[in-house]
């Protein structure tokens, strides 16, 4: 077969392999975004708090507990500052600081939206466009003093507080009420904070 032979043969393979190519990415990411969405259907049902009033949630939050994660691997001192913007999304700060809290900070920003408006409970946080995380408010203090943040699959939850300590009383009560939302209290680890906050 000849040099131009063979060069003609490719333009007439390439732009198939590319349309499979395509194809098969396309068919990849819509399998990851159904198995992800689709993610509630699979684990028992988890309520929320019955309303949520999101100029009172935005400001700052302390991380009092959390199940363990990949992303606060060495987090200490973490705050998740909330911000409410002009077309409704809240923005989101979160700070941590490495290994002690006399170490490195470093901050993520990223965007949440109301996925239920009836209660404002159910959100959905990106900090990497286009991927979205559950972020449910399963328990909220009377006085917005608490907060008790999870998601369907129960892998991961936090233990949020307006200061940078909560009463153990209060911290106790919780740790009572999470087999009830499925959620093991024995997985919570305590994130250290600055108390002079």
């Amino acid at each position: 077969m000849s040099v131009q032979n063979r060069i003609q043969n490719m333009y007439v393979a390439f732009p198939q392999l590319r349309k499979r190519i395509r194809t098969a990415t396309c068919v990849l990411f819509v399998t990851c975004v159904s198995s992800i969405c689709g993610c509630g259907a699979l684990y028992p049902p988890l309520d929320t708090v019955e309303k949520v009033d999101v100029d009172r949630y935005t400001g700052r939050w302390f991380e009092i507990a959390r199940y363990p994660n990949s992303f606060e691997t060495d987090c200490v001192g973490v705050t998740a500052d909330y911000a409410l913007m002009d077309d409704g999304r809240i923005s989101v700060t979160n700070t941590c600081v490495e290994g002690d809290l006399d170490g490195e900070v470093r901050a993520i920003e990223g965007v949440a939206r109301v996925t239920d408006p009836v209660t404002n409970a159910k959100l959905a946080v990106s900090f990497f466009f286009p991927f979205e995380g559950d972020y449910w408010i399963l328990e909220l203090g009377d006085d917005y003093e608490y907060a008790v943040v999870g998601e369907p699959s129960r892998t991961f939850l936090w233990i949020l507080s307006r200061e940078s300590t909560l009463d153990d009383s209060v911290l106790e009560g919780i740790e009572s009420r999470l087999p009830e939302l499925g959620y093991d209290p024995n997985r919570l680890e305590m994130v250290l904070q600055d108390t002079s906050q």
